[in-house]
């Protein structure tokens, strides 16, 4: 069993996970655990007490932004009007990514086993979503999850190639996603 952290070391690794993801958005893989404990205001000892490696730091942080989609997911598992409880979701999404897109670390990851558990738990949260909206009638029948985990990047990525947009741009996309994921005119999709 694990023990819950004591309140200053959850401040220190919540500290330090949030300046490893800023620093990572900035440098890339490449960033240095000194450059992260400077950014955290802690020590490099302390950055290796909470994680052994960078890799293990890099899966903390994947873990974390995934835990979170979850429990956004689960928070609106049960809304009374499930169209909006999965527009919902894919906007935490996206302004998850808007926020600092570390898409990059997950690739880092292709084999942590904790982050494939995790990744099955996020694919099964989109599918509940997926299934319950498509069961309330509010997106189209021949959606399936998997579509929807697909598209949950796209509004972001199609707005990061406008040179000088607003930072808000990407809401602009979702809502065109979103439509598109309604019944209402829809024709059938080719095979999935």
């Amino acid at each position: 069993m694990t023990r819950p952290l004591r309140a200053d070391a959850a401040r220190n690794r919540r500290l330090l996970l949030a300046a490893a993801a800023d620093e990572f958005a900035e440098r890339g893989l490449d960033a240095s655990i000194a450059d992260i404990a400077r950014r955290a205001g802690i020590g490099k000892g302390t950055v290796f007490r909470h994680f052994a490696t960078k890799e293990d730091l890099i899966a903390a942080i994947v873990l974390d932004r995934v835990e979170g989609l979850i429990a956004a997911g689960r928070r609106l598992a049960d809304a009374a009007d499930a169209g909006a409880a999965l527009l919902e979701f894919m906007t935490v999404a996206a302004e998850q990514r808007q926020q600092r897109d570390l898409s990059f670390l997950h690739a880092a990851n292709e084999g942590n086993a904790e982050v494939a558990r995790v990744h099955g738990r996020l694919v099964e949260t989109v599918d509940a979503l997926v299934g319950r909206a498509r069961g309330h009638g509010a997106i189209r029948a021949d959606v399936t999850g998997t579509d929807v985990f697909l598209l949950m990047c796209a509004p972001n990525h199609v707005a990061e190639q406008v040179p000088g947009a607003p930072p808000d741009l990407w809401r602009r996309y979702l809502a065109i996603l979103f439509d598109g994921l309604r019944p209402e005119g829809a024709h059938p999709l080719p095979a999935a």
